[in-house]
């Protein structure tokens, strides 16, 4: 075949993917499996590494033989991940010393407050432009190597290797222990200057260095792939919420996008430097492209989105597939007073509160299941308003537009609900797969298949838009009421 294309692997939180794109930029073929959650205690969430590994190498042969194409038709591949979630495994072996700890697990939340000591949660934020709590992955290496019997002195003597997900895929798929810039900003151990690890920071978290992956530019060949993908150029890696960054061509400062997948992500890219925050968000690594500056972003965490339409479909049973949550909350034209705050791991940006715990709010026995529906897809956007209303304390620009991506933006109530508690158009790319697109925009950008990133801009096309409706003196006197939600949260967790 003389037409090639570039191949991005999208490991998340509930599934692995492999996507094909051609020169344009169109989906030629998907292929997609689901892995297991693990819970073995309330707060902790696990992932199997070698389960996710496996479903990666099937997904891999599912999208060439969907495609018709073989390897040899792949320019390159690029790597797009659940961020935070961590694996620490035998040098020797490749066998993991226990399951993955996922981004939403909170076990490591004793361990966070010992660490902000007197300072608290801002000790090392100057340094990773990131505050304490659970989310990140330094804590959860610490963990592991405290808990599971043997694993410091092993990696002591350099047998064992940690990364996020991205390092363990280009493990697996080159024999190279790499991760990127984006990936290693969600540490807490790498500083947000030098792009490096700190040894300031890995003494206080309590991290060897000799377990961190080399950290490299988002976009660069770092390995030829081996087995289902031997011979093609490993050529990206970002993690979720920068690739989607990245695939929405928002490559000047002040452009942003939010991602609305098993939580919500708001990311702006800020340029060269980075911007610190005082109003809860964080300063992370947008992208780099090998032999460029770097390029920085703010963004507002949000842990629980999609997540929360799984949760009433699977422990409630008030749906039996995430998108009957549309028509059943367009069975009522309000949310009954109802308001549902999902802290199920505490709250995120612009929060942090790691001793939250959800509520829903405002029931009475006019309540119906419908009004629930509602109010979980109303739960989304409120979140997200928080974070707008931070960016711009932040950034002192107020929003005018916000580009939307991931699952979610197929439900049309709440991108207008969003639009409506904005008060700006809200609108959503031909593409809603930004996270792989933007995983193999890097990759193309690796091996010359795109000559540079005005090329990818010139694919981006709207697809759908909306504009507030709402008056805004109801949206400012709902907001109020989300607030006092919020509130009824907090301090749960003694």
């Amino acid at each position: 075949m003389s037409q090639r294309f570039i191949a991005a692997i999208d490991q998340g939180t509930t599934s692995s993917r492999c996507m094909l794109f051609d020169a344009a930029g169109a989906i030629v073929a998907v292929a997609q499996k689901e892995h297991r959650q693990i819970y073995p205690k309330p707060g902790w969430v696990e992932h199997d590494a070698l389960e996710i590994w496996a479903n990666v190498e099937e997904v891999i042969v599912g999208v060439l033989m969907k495609a018709g194409v073989t390897r040899a038709d792949i320019a390159a591949v690029g790597i797009t991940n659940q961020r935070e979630t961590t694996v620490v495994w035998e040098k020797a072996t490749g066998r993991p010393i226990a399951n993955a700890i996922v981004w939403q697990d909170t076990r490591t939340d004793r361990l966070v407050a010992e660490l902000g000591g007197v300072v608290g949660q801002d000790r090392f934020r100057e340094l990773c432009g990131l505050p304490l709590a659970t989310y990140f992955s330094g804590p959860k290496v610490r963990w592991l190597l405290d808990n599971t019997p043997g694993a410091r002195a092993a990696a002591e003597r350099g047998e064992l290797l940690f990364g996020t997900i991205d390092a363990w895929l280009i493990w697996k798929l080159t024999g190279r222990h790499v991760t990127d810039v984006t990936n290693a900003s969600r540490s807490m151990l790498m500083s947000l200057k030098t792009l490096d690890w700190d040894d300031s920071l890995l003494e206080a978290i309590g991290v060897p260095r000799g377990m961190l992956p080399v950290i490299r530019p988002s976009s660069e060949v770092y390995g030829i792939g081996r087995g289902v993908l031997e011979g093609v150029p490993v050529a990206s890696a970002l993690g979720d919420q920068q690739a989607a960054l990245f695939g929405q061509a928002c490559f000047s400062p002040g452009e942003g996008k939010c991602t609305y997948g098993t939580g919500s992500f708001l990311l702006v890219n800020t340029g060269e430097r980075p911007v610190d925050s005082a109003s809860g968000l964080l300063t992370t690594v947008g992208y780099q492209i090998a032999g460029e500056a770097p390029v920085y972003a703010l963004e507002g965490a949000i842990a629980v989105a999609g997540s929360l339409v799984q949760w009433v479909r699977d422990n409630l049973g008030l749906i039996s597939a995430a998108p009957e949550i549309e028509p059943l909350a367009r069975t009522v034209s309000d949310n009954g007073g109802c308001y549902f705050v999902p802290a199920f791991a505490g709250l995120f940006a612009p929060h942090w509160r790691s001793d939250a715990r959800g509520v829903i709010a405002g029931l009475t026995g006019y309540v119906t299941k419908g009004h629930i529906a509602r109010a979980v897809l109303e739960a989304v956007a409120w979140q997200t308003r928080e974070v707008v209303d931070a960016m711009a304390a932040d950034s002192g620009a107020p929003l005018t537009a916000l580009k939307v991506d991931g699952g979610m933006t197929a439900n049309g109530l709440l991108m207008q609900f969003q639009a409506d508690v904005l008060g700006v158009p809200v609108v959503r790319p031909a593409i809603t797969e930004t996270t792989c697109l933007g995983a193999a925009y890097a990759a193309g950008l690796a091996v010359g298949f795109w000559p540079d990133k005005a090329t990818l801009k010139a694919h981006w096309r709207q697809e759908a838009e909306w504009r507030p409706s709402m008056p805004a003196q109801e949206r400012e006197r709902e907001y109020r009421q989300w607030k006092k939600a919020v509130e009824r949260t907090l301090n749960w967790v003694e």
